[in-house]
């Protein structure tokens, strides 16, 4: 598993095995889509193919396109962030996909990589990293910030594998409020987005999921979704 240069340590080349990245955007800030599809269309290796802001005509845009890479916000309005990588990744299997966010928890990546992204990149990182991530990705190799555990995605792949046998304890007790928060998370809300909601703090709702998975011996949002749909 590689992380984004922060060490100064990554060489800032990197082979790619096509001769221009096709980029699908999708970002619903429009001053921020237009910078980043700006930004990227500079370079000689990589052309913004398509942009969206995440709703209904994303996909019909990744299938017009067949974009190499999927760059993309995971704290989209419309809430369906995962959904999007799972549906991208249904149909478009060889499809790469790179997160973008400001501040997001840990959990919030390892769901966003558990649905199929293959890299995450914060939204405060340089346009060098930026367009190093893309190339890397786009090349066959998965990328993280290096705020995050150098075991993260063999967690995730280790729990995949796991998915499905491991039993939710029998006589588990949720409370009022976790019951809320597990319906809202299954809705694809974010911490923040839960905590207008029902008017508490995010910090709250944080203490709620850790909960929630701490009872159910669940790893992910994506885990406290699924089992709230069951």
């Amino acid at each position: 598993m590689k992380n984004n240069k922060r060490t100064g340590s990554r060489t800032l080349q990197h082979p790619i095995a096509i001769s221009k990245i096709r980029i699908l955007l999708i970002e619903d800030n429009r001053i921020l889509r237009e910078g980043i599809a700006v930004m990227l269309n500079k370079l000689r290796d990589i052309a913004v193919a398509a942009v969206s802001d995440g709703t209904e005509d994303t996909l019909t845009k990744a299938l017009a396109v067949k974009p190499h890479v999927v760059l993309m916000d995971i704290g989209l309005a419309s809430r369906h962030s995962v959904n999007i990588v799972e549906s991208l990744k249904k149909n478009i299997p060889q499809i790469k996909i790179i997160g973008m966010g400001l501040s997001p928890a840990q959990a919030d990546i390892m769901e966003f990589v558990q649905a199929g992204a293959e890299g995450f990149i914060l939204k405060d990182a340089s346009v060098e990293e930026v367009v190093v991530t893309i190339r890397m990705v786009a090349a066959g190799e998965t990328v993280l910030p290096l705020l995050m555990t150098g075991s993260l995605f063999s967690q995730v792949a280790d729990h995949a594998l796991k998915n499905g046998k491991k039993k939710i304890p029998s006589g588990i007790r949720m409370t009022e409020r976790e019951k809320d928060v597990m319906a809202l998370i299954a809705e694809g809300m974010s911490n923040k987005q839960i905590g207008e909601s029902l008017n508490i703090a995010t910090f709250t709702v944080k203490s709620h999921v850790h909960n929630i998975l701490e009872k159910l011996q669940l790893q992910s949002r994506l885990q406290i979704a699924a089992h709230t749909r069951q």
